[in-house]
Order: C-alpha cells, then structure tokens, then sequence
C-alpha cells in the first residue's frame, strides 16, 4: 500500500510516544488539557507533569486519524525538558515540519494537539495562582472544536480564501456549523487588513 504519508509521520503513527495507557489511569499530572469534540470525529486529551515550570512528563489520549495521532506524538517528544512559555508557542506548522509534511487535507489535524496543550498549561498555571499568565488573546469562533481569531488570522495568512480552505486549514465548522458566518467576517476583515 502507497501511504502519503513521510516515513516519520507512519513511525509516530504506528508506534506512539506517550500514549495514556490503560495502566497508566492515574498518571501524576498538574495539568490537563482537553480540545476537540468527538461528535466531529476527534477529541485530544492531554497531561502534563511539571516541574518549576518545566514540563518533566507527558501522556495523551485521543480519538483521532493517522495524523493527529502523529502530531500528538511528536509534539509529546518536543515538549519534555521544555518551559511552559516555549511550550505554549509551539504552531500546528511546527509540528508538521518536524513530521517532514502532512497531506494539506490532513493539516487540520496538527492542530488538536497544540490547543490540548495549551489548555493544560493554563490548567497548571491556574493551579498555581497565575491564571491567564500565557493565555492567548483570542476569541473562540468555533465552540465545538476550540477554534479561535488567531486560528483563523494564522489559515488567512497561510492561504485560506474560502470556507473550504478554512475548514481544510483547522476543521471549523465541522460540528454545528453556527460559526461560518462569524469566521467569513474575519477572512474578509484579514483580506482588508493583509491585503489578498
């Protein structure tokens, strides 16, 4: 069988890192992120172990395809020795060079693990009295899957013109559906802003 997939996206996907394992239920975590929504056909579930701001451990869960569930992997290899700051900035474009590509229908994908991420560090950081700390300055567009303005400024600026590119670009609207007027105002508004 031809894959389009890079040999190390099928390594990640075929034997992931840091997977939550059924013997694993009590992980000792001080941060839990979740994103996504299984009604749209993936959900991400993320724990953290950290240290004095460092993330010492990492185990994931998720209900997803080949490229989240090799997305999750490597970014749950990148992110162990990391400050949460450094952490917190990691892009879904980050992870797919690191992974040598992604199909572009697949580019979505990348993105449950980096808001799972986050999620888990605003949970540490509001365990340890600095809530909103590293938060994004973001509004939430879509409620079913977490995305926000900034996801969309990033697609825009990364070419998405259109509905379809968005969605290709972070699978809005895959749920409900009650965000695509929201989120055509804000290409539109990019477009203005950036020029395209």
């Amino acid at each position: 069988m031809d894959w389009l997939y890079s040999d190390t996206v099928k390594e990640h996907f075929s034997n992931p890192r840091n997977v939550l394992l059924e013997s694993e239920q009590t992980f000792d975590n001080n941060g839990r992120g979740m994103t996504g929504n299984i009604k749209c056909g993936d959900q991400m579930m993320m724990l953290l172990k950290i240290e004095d701001d460092i993330i010492k451990d990492v185990r994931w869960k998720t209900y997803g395809c080949a490229s989240a569930i090799a997305s999750t992997s490597m970014l749950s290899e990148i992110i162990k020795g990391m400050n949460i700051r450094e952490a917190y900035n990691i892009k879904p474009e980050d992870l797919v060079k690191k992974l040598d590509g992604l199909p572009d229908n697949k580019i979505h994908c990348s993105v449950l693990g980096d808001k799972a991420l986050r999620a888990a560090i605003d949970d540490y950081l509001e365990k340890t009295g600095r809530a909103g700390m590293l938060k994004e300055e973001a509004v939430e567009i879509c409620h079913c899957l977490g995305i926000t303005n900034k996801d969309i400024e990033t697609a825009f600026k990364n070419g998405a013109r259109s509905w379809e590119d968005l969605q290709t670009a972070t699978k809005i609207g895959t749920g409900c559906g009650e965000c695509k007027e929201k989120a055509m105002e804000l290409l539109h508004e990019y477009a203005h802003i950036y020029g395209g």
